[in-house]
């Protein structure tokens, strides 16, 4: 794994990670001086590329520089299909595939930079399935939680709604929401962020309502998911978050947010900055419970 000589003046750099023969992209930001409390591994969701956690429209929205200034390593990668990777995987991969990519590509971080506690996934909409999939079978990743927005297991809209065709753009509109939740700027500074959904990610997009099913049940770790106020791809009813919950019958702690006053793009929006320190928060929560996982009993206050 490689630094680019380029580094934003936020402290954000480019570097590349080695995901089992595959060279992805990332963005790196890391805490100054000393070591990180954990590293937070941000996941982009389908048709955007890692930059989404970068605040791109207001600095205030990052959060790459907000998760450093506190004390983390946040590390955004950018998933198989996407910038460095698009010309090897013009079509993508699959879900698994993603999966143990991203697996190997954190622990093949995890190698060279400090990691704290542990690893941390921070994931949204189609990256929260690949970070569910991912933490459903951890392996040696030292996982320590997982946080999801943007993604539920019941689809809002019809099967023939899906973004499944190259030419399916005008569909995406259902990711923002009212634009009075966007800061100035936020579409033009959202043009480098923008990616084409590999043909193989598309094709699986129905099939997810089956597979969470079959992942869920396996993630071991605390999981906190949250819907936008203006959610449009998925069904966020009670009853529905409720069934969503339960299905994570391993996980030690199960937590279900609304972010209001925010679209589906809520790293975009001006809630951005609430949502990222909700999870962050969620974090130092799974960081005080592992502490007291691992305290010896004879640490104990009786």
């Amino acid at each position: 794994m490689t630094a680019s000589a380029h580094e934003s003046a936020g402290g954000v750099r480019d570097i590349t990670l080695d995901a089992a023969g595959v060279t992805l992209s990332a963005l790196l930001s890391e805490p100054a001086g000393g070591s990180p409390h954990a590293v937070v591994a941000a996941v982009h969701g389908g048709g955007m590329n890692a930059g989404y956690f970068g605040g791109g429209a207001d600095p205030r929205q990052s959060l790459l520089t907000l998760g450093a200034s506190l004390g983390y390593t946040v590390l955004a990668v950018d998933r198989p299909g996407y910038r460095l990777s698009a010309g090897p995987l013009p079509q993508g991969q699959g879900l698994a595939e993603q999966a143990a990519a991203l697996r190997a590509a954190l622990l093949d971080f995890a190698t060279r930079h400090e990691t704290g506690a542990g690893l941390f996934l921070l994931a949204h909409s189609y990256g929260g399935k690949v970070a569910l999939a991912a933490a459903a079978d951890p392996g040696p990743l030292p996982l320590l939680g997982l946080d999801v927005s943007g993604c539920g297991h019941v689809y809002a809209v019809e099967p023939h709604e899906l973004p499944t065709r190259p030419d399916d753009r005008g569909l995406l509109r259902r990711s923002w929401g009212p634009l009075r939740l966007y800061p100035p700027g936020t579409f033009a500074a959202s043009a480098s962020l923008v990616e084409p959904v590999p043909l193989r990610e598309r094709a699986e997009l129905a099939r997810w309502p089956l597979t969470f099913r079959a992942t869920a049940p396996r993630v071991r770790v605390p999981v906190r998911l949250t819907f936008a106020e203006y959610e449009a791809w998925w069904r966020h009813d009670e009853a529905t978050l409720a069934d969503l919950a339960a299905h994570f019958t391993a996980a030690p702690r199960v937590s279900v947010d609304r972010q209001p006053d925010a679209g589906h793009n809520i790293s975009l929006g001006l809630a951005a900055r609430s949502y990222h320190l909700r999870a962050l928060a969620f974090l130092e929560s799974c960081l005080a419970s592992d502490a007291t996982a691992r305290a010896l009993p004879s640490e104990a206050v009786s």
